[in-house]
């Protein structure tokens, strides 16, 4: 037993009437109050009836009336105005700061046993699933899952924004160098996300847009401030670049990054952080303005084409330095231009809607993650493979939320399904 699922039955009204107190008095339950997550009572503003008597004050739940006093709430004022001690067992009797006694409700033979064994199937389950409810997903209603799937990717929008208000704020309100940051972070994927978060904080836009029309320049300035020109090179290509970033180094007073912080190891060459920096550098170097071509459109496919540029010559025949290949394509892949639009641009977007208090932003943000073909990644083979398919990138956001969230915690309590699951009779 635990005063998570007492709270739960408590809030949502599951108990079996009708509710005496330990000393007989009738209890109805007009309004269980409101959870409180923070320091207080357990329940605020609660409205119940006790014998003949209206009460309007706070709730306080414990699984033994004797963790009233371990609690020390019987030392605490706050605690003055709870006007009934919800429990599941009743082994002592307490009283308020103010000397008062008050009413306490035992409610262990008033939890009907199918909300019990639900929460227990929940929080043991027999599945073998990360998931715990997977084996009865099925008693869901397609209507109800997806009801609740919309509510969770507003969810995970939401607790995107932390990042967003974080580079927005290092770019001092700055929405378009925002966009920069967040769409090099994404490029780096998860392994150099970092080092490419920094790289562009290292190279201004504002340099980046004197020298745009010559590309050479541009790549020389992105490879010398992510420290990575600063070996000796056999080839042409690195070398001339060097000369070209001493140069610009003076021109700009440049200090570039530590080279040691770029990861190469367990990467595939397509993802290799100095092809990476090519793209950035191609990307920046021919897209001014993204985050206002961003608020333009809801076209995945107008979004798709501003990524559509070229790196150097160089790197179609090199993933690093000094090292030649076979030829290669230097383009950046459809999927991971869609994990940056995923990541990086429909998160600040739905914050721009939020900051400017403007609802046709944040549906334009969700409009785009519908038109996103579904992601693949581990979380969503789970929910794949408990019968849930999903249609788009709005779907697997949603799921991602649901994992990460409550089933990869055991947060049952807090989800929509598992509480239509728990108050289930079979």
């Amino acid at each position: 037993m635990t005063e998570a699922f007492l709270q739960y039955v408590w809030q949502h009204e599951l108990l079996d009437k009708p509710l005496t107190t330990t000393e007989g008095l009738s209890v109805v339950v007009e309004r269980p109050g409101e959870l409180n997550r923070d320091a207080g009572p357990d329940f605020l503003d609660a409205r119940l009836t006790i014998g003949n008597v209206s009460w309007a004050g706070n709730v306080e739940v414990h699984i033994k009336s004797s963790d009233w006093n371990l609690h020390g709430h019987s030392k605490d004022k706050n605690y003055n105005n709870v006007i009934l001690h919800v429990v599941y067992a009743n082994d002592a009797e307490i009283t308020l700061q103010n000397g008062k006694k008050m009413p306490t409700l035992a409610i262990a033979d008033a939890i009907p046993q199918h909300v019990w064994e639900n929460y227990e199937r929940l929080m043991n389950p027999d599945n073998g699933s990360e998931i715990a409810c997977e084996d009865r997903l099925k008693e869901i209603p397609d209507f109800l899952f997806q009801m609740s799937q919309e509510r969770l990717l507003v969810e995970r929008l939401e607790r995107k924004s932390a990042n967003v208000q974080r580079i927005l704020k290092e770019s001092k309100g700055n929405w378009e160098q925002a966009c920069y940051i967040m769409t090099a972070h994404y490029l780096g994927a998860k392994a150099n996300a970092f080092p490419f978060e920094l790289l562009a904080k290292k190279v201004p836009m504002s340099i980046v847009a004197k020298i745009k029309d010559d590309k050479f320049r541009v790549e020389s300035l992105y490879f010398g401030q992510a420290g990575l020109l600063e070996d000796d090179f056999h080839d042409d290509y690195p070398q001339a670049m060097q000369r070209e970033y001493k140069y610009m180094s003076i021109a700009y007073k440049l200090e570039p990054m530590a080279g040691h912080l770029w990861r190469f190891f367990r990467i595939r060459p397509a993802g290799f952080p100095t092809l990476r920096i090519s793209q950035l550098a191609a990307l920046m170097g021919g897209s001014a303005n993204m985050f206002s071509k961003l608020l333009d459109t809801t076209d995945i496919a107008k979004l798709r084409e501003l990524f559509d540029v070229h790196s150097s010559e160089y790197w179609q025949t090199h993933y690093s330095f000094d090292n030649e290949t076979l030829r290669h394509s230097v383009h950046l892949g459809q999927s991971v231009v869609d994990a940056i639009i995923i990541n990086a641009w429909v998160p600040l977007l739905f914050e721009y809607g939020a900051a400017h208090d403007d609802e046709k932003r944040k549906e334009q943000a969700l409009m785009i993650l519908q038109q996103l073909p579904a992601e693949n990644n581990r979380i969503v083979r789970l929910w794949t493979s408990a019968s849930k398919m999903p249609r788009n990138a709005a779907d697997t956001q949603a799921f991602i939320q649901r994992y990460t969230e409550y089933c990869s915690r055991r947060r049952c309590l807090d989800c929509q399904i598992a509480f239509r699951l728990i108050k289930c009779k079979k």
